[in-house]
């Protein structure tokens, strides 16, 4: 069998992953080993993270409903039942937003929950 070196492939996926690391503190951006290692683990947050943002926005429209709710003298769960009752389909997104720039319009929505 011949001999092959890897120049040119080697080189190029090289290049590659240290460009994946660019901006990386270190060795971290030098270095092809410690590169390839930082860069599958970031690989590994950015997709697990992906998933947790979509929790981490839910929980906090949740407590801005809520705190709207506490100011309205009702609860969370009360509101929500009664708007589903009354079959208004906002989703948790919009209502926050709502009780945080509209908090009169939020007060007009309780009432047609409580009603």
């Amino acid at each position: 069998m011949t001999r092959v070196k890897r120049g040119f492939k080697r080189v190029q996926r090289r290049k590659r992953m240290l460009k994946f690391a660019k901006g990386f503190y270190g060795a971290k951006s030098r270095l092809y080993r410690s590169a390839k290692e930082a860069v599958a683990k970031a690989l590994g947050y950015g997709y697990r993270d992906r998933k947790a943002r979509k929790r981490d926005f839910r929980r906090l429209w949740i407590v801005r409903i809520s705190a709207a709710c506490e100011i309205n003298q009702t609860s969370y769960s009360k509101f929500m039942g009664g708007l589903k009752k009354a079959n208004v389909t906002l989703d948790r997104k919009m209502l926050a937003d709502l009780a945080v720039r509209n908090p009169e319009v939020f007060s007009q929505l309780v009432a047609v929950a409580k009603s």
